[in-house]
């Protein structure tokens, strides 16, 4: 950005009132308009600090599901991302070096527990036995690079980890204490049974795939597992949505969000397999939970305040001197066609919808023709 600028007319969805921002040519807010300033009016649109993606794969090139890391922020309104595993301590410095420190936009990451991390993802899974783990050289991978890893992540899911069940997640448990660092945990089909991985979590730890819609592995298959992730939820641990390919369920989550089960974040688990659908990027999963029974408020909540605070990062700062970190959107009526991992339909009738994304001295306008179109998964 060369010059300054002036946003005008932008409204807040939790403060009464439109506020203008101004920015200088350094990207700072500033307390006025600058002579000269380019000028946006964006009567219609809200303010927001920069979106957080808090479950994507960006490890492009070192895993095999992984999107270039272009595809998942700036572009789509994504100021900050939490990469979720895709490089374990066998090549977590290649990750940093080619990609964390390339990019604009803040890139922390889970360093996953298995060694390989997801160089082939499900093909080679990374926790089929003990030899997949060396806790010596995670916890040596962990210490170079306190900066960008935000915690340490498990796949403690049958298809995963096979008959070595709850294993792997005791170890990633040990490792999260040694460190300091939260887990999280991704969960799915049995083993290990959900409520041995419930058993494991604290306060500050992070159960992605929240409302997936798998038969032994959603919190919605008793009653007594929808009442321990409730439990969990209001001492502290994170509910994290994780959409995926395989991983999110309509019915689940508007019967868990009507239930009181609201989600810490929304996230994309964005990779190759589903971005071209049903995922597509955070804004189209953020309306999908917006439409599954979220207020705006706490939709644009867990892609802000909850995520960005995991990672960090302030929440909306408009002080004069502040570095620009904003996302613009609107909240569009729409008749957009949707499906959840399994195929199911909805149809949004109102989208969220990035319009610029405000980042330092960068500021990008989102394309507007960022269309969902695909056909229902077979």
């Amino acid at each position: 950005m060369s010059e300054a600028r002036s946003f005008l007319n932008l409204a807040s969805v939790d403060r009464a009132g439109l506020t203008d921002l101004h920015l200088d040519a350094k990207g700072q807010v500033t307390a006025a308009p600058i002579a000269g300033a380019e000028i946006t009016d964006c009567r219609g649109a809200y303010l927001s600090a920069g979106w957080a993606d808090l479950h994507v794969h960006v490890w492009h090139g070192g895993s095999d599901v992984s999107v270039r890391p272009e595809r998942a922020g700036m572009a789509r309104g994504v100021t900050a991302m939490a990469d979720a595993g895709s490089a374990g301590e066998g090549s977590f410095h290649g990750f940093r070096e080619y990609v964390i420190d390339q990019r604009p936009e803040t890139i922390k990451a889970f360093i996953n527990i298995g060694s390989i991390g997801l160089v082939a993802c499900n093909r080679v899974p990374e926790l089929l036995d003990h030899r997949f783990i060396n806790i010596e050289r995670t916890l040596a991978a962990i210490e170079a690079n306190r900066d960008v890893i935000c915690g340490v992540k498990v796949r403690a899911s049958g298809l995963v980890v096979g008959n070595w069940g709850i294993e792997p997640l005791k170890i990633g448990r040990y490792v999260a204490e040694i460190t300091g660092l939260p887990l999280m945990v991704h969960v799915g089909e049995a083993p290990p049974l959900l409520e041995e991985v419930f058993g494991l979590l604290r306060p500050g730890d992070v159960v992605t795939h929240c409302f997936n819609g798998k038969a032994s592995g959603s919190v919605l298959a008793t009653p007594r597992l929808f009442d321990m992730a409730t439990e969990l939820a209001a001492q502290g641990v994170l509910m994290d949505v994780g959409h995926g390919g395989a991983s999110y369920d309509f019915a689940v989550a508007e019967k868990a969000i009507a239930s009181g089960l609201t989600p810490f974040s929304i996230s994309t688990d964005m990779h190759l397999r589903n971005v071209g659908g049903p995922v597509f990027d955070l804004a189209t999963t953020a309306s999908k939970l917006f439409a599954a029974g979220l207020s705006l408020t706490d939709t644009v909540r867990a892609i802000t305040t909850g995520p960005r605070g995991f990672l960090g990062l302030n929440d909306l700062d408009l002080t004069p001197g502040a570095k620009a970190d904003f996302t613009i959107f609107t909240l569009d009526d729409t008749d957009q066609a949707v499906f959840d991992s399994a195929g199911n339909t909805r149809v949004l009738k109102q989208m969220l919808q990035p319009q610029w994304c405000l980042l330092g001295a960068q500021a990008i306008r989102v394309p507007q023709s960022l269309q969902r179109q695909e056909a229902a998964p077979c």
